[in-house]
């Protein structure tokens, strides 16, 4: 192997479903990607805390019922993203201590949930995703934003902590896109509308999609 095809580039990519080994990471799908120019792997470098890596898997036993991560297909993750997972929380606040002592580590922890970024989400470089947090389909999640609740889908978020920016399309337009269902369609259907799906006339998309299914 050459070292020019060793080298990061921006325009390289990691795709999630081929690079993922934590059985608590789940990969929907064969496109969803991690641009991981400027930093080390998904696994290695944005997603933290979270149990089930080789290390942690040769090393312990979890206390605890891990929180998972879920990937839908289609999210792109911008570089130096965070997702920070349950396995870090044992720092009470309404204890006096915020030490996270061996002795109290199991009753001091305290689960967040699962994390669920759905189909078609496109992350910023630098964003960081908070424990427990659902990402609607379709949102936008702003560089360095700081995401501390829940994304509804077709949302653009910024900010620390985040807040809604705008929506990308007016409410009915998203809930004609959502009763479309467009990631759930089979592939051989989403590639051949795909020209309908990278626009931005809803009518012409369900006319399309309509026509198809006959």
């Amino acid at each position: 192997m050459s070292k020019l095809s060793e080298q990061k580039h921006w325009s390289k990519i990691e795709l999630l479903h081929v690079a993922v080994k934590n059985p608590n990471i789940h990969i929907k799908g064969t496109h969803s990607y991690y641009s991981d120019a400027w930093s080390g792997s998904f696994e290695a470098s944005v997603v933290r805390y979270l149990y089930g890596d080789e290390y942690s898997l040769n090393t312990w036993e979890s206390l605890w019922e891990v929180d998972k991560l879920y990937i839908g297909d289609y999210v792109c993750i911008g570089a130096e993203a965070v997702i920070l997972m349950g396995g870090n929380h044992n720092h009470q606040i309404n204890w006096f201590c915020l030490y996270p002592f061996i002795e109290q580590v199991k009753e001091s922890y305290e689960g967040k949930g699962d994390t669920v970024i759905h189909d078609g989400v496109w992350i910023g470089m630098r964003a960081m995703i908070m424990p427990g947090i659902q990402i609607g389909e379709g949102a936008v999640i702003a560089a360095n934003a700081v995401v501390t609740k829940d994304v509804a889908p077709y949302t653009i978020v910024a900010g620390n902590p985040a807040k809604v920016f705008k929506t990308r399309f007016p409410e009915d337009v998203i809930e004609r896109l959502l009763l479309l269902n467009i990631y759930k369609w089979p592939e051989r259907k989403f590639n051949a509308l795909k020209k309908y799906i990278c626009a931005g006339d809803i009518n012409s998309l369900e006319s399309a999609s309509e026509n198809y299914s006959q």
